[in-house]
């Protein structure tokens, strides 16, 4: 068995352990790759190339490559996804189905991407990105979110956790984040206070025992957009974030980040 692999279904769970019912950690989107790491009966332990995160998921769920397309895919600075919802042929399989908002796209020429015996093609909107990160356009992409329902290790506008929600935006600017809040305040450049804080920034929240629990993306006016039962939009300060309709602060600000 080849000890890589690459994500060619819409979304895969990735688990905490070896069971359908075991905890959802996060989630693979189409095109992107993993590391084996172990093998237990039909599951695989794997590590995303993307942001080293590990968990378990189906055999049968994965389209398993060689060491060699791996390292190439990594050297490929991909496409994405732009539409909320778009839809990929599989072309050796002479099917199609749909890719979220976010995903990989390794083109090889034109709208054709090939994974060794395996030949896709999409015709959608896309984004490329390009080294400059827009500010306005982080914002805009963050909106896009708006009213996606909170999953735990979800990834997408269909479910999506906090972190989700922020490496997902900043992804789709060319910014690469760590998949978790606790490992996305180890990036970019502290900020002292929210006055600093220019829309587009990150501010983390932690809990009563001083961990990282949550992250959300900085909006002008003392707002901030993240993802807590839903992603929507809440008053923001140095306190944290206040939440009109409970009337309370439901989250106590740690520390405030620049990206980029």
């Amino acid at each position: 068995m080849n000890s890589f692999g690459y994500c060619n279904l819409s979304i895969v769970p990735c688990r905490k352990d070896t069971s359908d019912r075991s905890e959802m950690v996060t989630q693979l989107l189409f095109g992107e790759y993993f590391e084996v790491l172990e093998i237990s009966k039909n599951w695989l332990r794997i590590r995303s190339g993307i942001d080293s995160y590990e968990g378990w998921i189906d055999v049968k769920q994965c389209q398993l490559i060689s060491k060699e397309t791996y390292q190439s895919l990594k050297k490929q600075t991909p496409s994405y996804v732009a539409d909320i919802m778009g839809v990929i042929a599989d072309e050796t399989e002479d099917i199609s189905f749909p890719i979220t908002i976010g995903s990989m796209l390794h083109f090889t020429q034109g709208k054709e991407i090939v994974i060794e015996n395996k030949k896709y093609n999409y015709q959608g909107n896309v984004m490329a990105p390009d080294g400059k990160v827009s500010r306005s356009k982080l914002v805009e992409d963050a909106f896009t979110f708006l009213n996606s329902p909170y999953l735990w290790g979800g990834r997408t506008p269909m479910g999506i956790d906090c972190s989700g929600f922020t490496q997902m935006v900043y992804r789709l600017n060319g910014v690469n984040l760590k998949r978790d809040a606790s490992q996305q305040v180890e990036q970019g450049a502290p900020l002292s206070f929210p006055e600093e804080a220019q829309a587009g920034d990150l501010a983390f929240f932690d809990n009563e025992e001083g961990n990282i629990t949550h992250v959300g993306i900085v909006l002008e006016n003392g707002q901030i957009i993240h993802a807590s039962g839903k992603v929507h939009v809440d008053k923001f300060d140095h306190l944290g974030i206040y939440n009109e309709a409970q009337k309370r602060y439901t989250h106590n600000l740690r520390v405030l980040k620049k990206m980029f």
